[in-house]
């Protein structure tokens, strides 16, 4: 059975470092989200993204900004 797919905003980031730094952040804070793949709606190459519910978007901008993460891009997407 497919999983139901549900509003996200997912971070990119310009190096893998930065995506392990935000990880590292949100698990200190309790912050909500994961790390995956970049989705292919955004990009075809391969990385690594931040995913969370669209509804936690705005905390967690306020982490990236708080912590100095260096983020590509912020997208909301149905996934």
């Amino acid at each position: 059975m497919a999983r139901e797919k549900t509003n996200k905003v997912v971070f990119t980031f310009h190096s893998t470092t930065q995506a392990i730094k935000m990880e590292e952040r949100c698990k200190q804070v309790g912050a909500a989200g994961r790390l995956i793949p970049v989705p292919r709606q955004i990009s075809a190459g391969c990385g690594m993204a931040w995913a969370a519910e669209a509804p936690e978007r705005d905390s967690i901008e306020k982490l990236v900004e708080l912590e100095g993460i260096e983020v590509e891009g912020i997208h909301e997407l149905l996934l």
